[in-house]
C-alpha cells in the first residue's frame, strides 16, 4: 500500500456481530490530495473525517453498484464504522434505499462525537461501541437475522430460492424487502457478496472463478460490471488507487 496511506480495521466485540462488520481508519499522510477509487461491497458506512481544508464531517453511505472516483485531501483522517445490513432497520430504524450509489451528511454531533474524537482510533471503537450497545434491539425479526447469517457465511454463493426455502420466506416477500430496503434485490445483493469475496483470491493471482460463477467468462464480466476493469487490471492496482486492494494482505 501506498506508504502516504494509513490503514487499521479491527472487529467489533461479538455482541454487535449482527450488526457491525468493523471498525476501520484511513489516514492520508501526505501533503497532496490523493485519487482512489471505492469498490462496491456489502456494507454500509457511517464515516467521521476531518481534512486541513475541510471541516469534520459525519457521513453515511448506502451500498454501492459500481465503483466510484473520490478524491481523498491531503492530511485527512477517516475513522468509520462498516454495519451489516440489519443496522438500517435496527440501529437507524430507516431505509436506505435513497442511498443506492450514494452517500448524506448526518448532523454534527451524532451520538456526541466530534473533531476531539480523530485523535484517537482505539478510544474512537471504544465509544462506538458502547454507543451502539447502549441502542442494540431487543429483539430481531428471527427469519431476517436466519436469512442475513446465511448469506454472510455463504459469501453470497446461495441462490435466493435456496435462501427462501432455509428460512420459510417467500422469494418475492425478501426482493420486496430487499428493494425497499435497501434498493437491491436479493440477486444483487449476493453479486457484490460474492465480488467482494473474491478480492482476496484475485490479488493472490487467482483470476479465475472461485466462487459459484458459471464459468470464467461470467466471471470476468461481473468483475468489469462492478468495477469497470478486468480482473487482470483490477490485480495490477496501479497507484494503490483501489483503495480496498491496497488494505489487503497477500495470502
Amino acid at each position: 500500500m501506498n506508504n502516504d496511506l494509513h490503514f487499521i480495521l479491527t472487529k467489533p466485540h461479538s455482541s454487535l456481530s449482527h450488526f457491525v462488520e468493523s471498525f476501520w481508519c484511513l489516514q492520508n499522510e501526505s501533503g497532496s490530495d490523493k485519487e482512489i477509487i471505492i469498490l462496491p461491497d456489502e456494507r454500509i458506512d457511517l464515516t467521521f473525517s476531518q481534512s486541513a481544508t475541510e471541516p469534520f464531517r459525519i457521513v453515511r453511505s448506502g451500498l454501492e453498484t459500481r465503483a466510484q472516483p473520490v478524491i481523498l485531501k491531503a492530511h485527512t483522517i477517516i475513522f468509520s464504522v462498516s454495519f451489516k445490513l440489519l443496522a438500517a432497520e435496527y440501529i437507524f430504524h430507516s431505509s436506505i434505499s435513497n442511498l443506492l450509489n450514494y452517500a448524506e451528511h448526518l448532523p454534527d454531533g451524532l451520538w456526541d462525537f466530534d473533531k476531539n474524537d480523530l485523535q484517537d482510533f482505539d478510544l474512537f471503537c471504544k465509544k462506538a461501541s458502547q454507543k451502539l450497545q447502549s441502542i442494540l434491539p431487543k429483539n430481531i425479526d428471527p427469519r431476517k437475522q436466519q436469512l442475513f447469517e446465511l448469506i454472510y457465511e455463504s459469501n453470497g454463493e446461495l441462490s435466493v430460492k435456496e435462501l427462501s426455502e432455509k428460512v420459510f420466506w417467500s422469494s418475492r416477500q425478501i426482493n420486496r424487502y430487499f428493494n425497499q430496503q435497501f434498493g437491491v434485490s436479493l440477486k444483487e445483493y449476493c453479486n457484490i457478496l460474492r465480488f467482494r469475496s473474491s478480492f482476496q483470491h484475485i490479488k493472490n493471482g487467482q483470476l479465475f472463478p472461485q466462487q459459484k460463477f458459471a464459468d470464467q467468462s461470467h466471471f470476468i464480466k461481473e468483475v468489469k460490471k462492478l468495477s469497470g476493469v478486468s480482473p487482470k487490471e483490477l490485480k495490477r492496482n496501479k497507484n494503490d488507487r483501489f483503495i480496498q486492494f491496497s488494505t489487503l494482505d497477500r495470502d
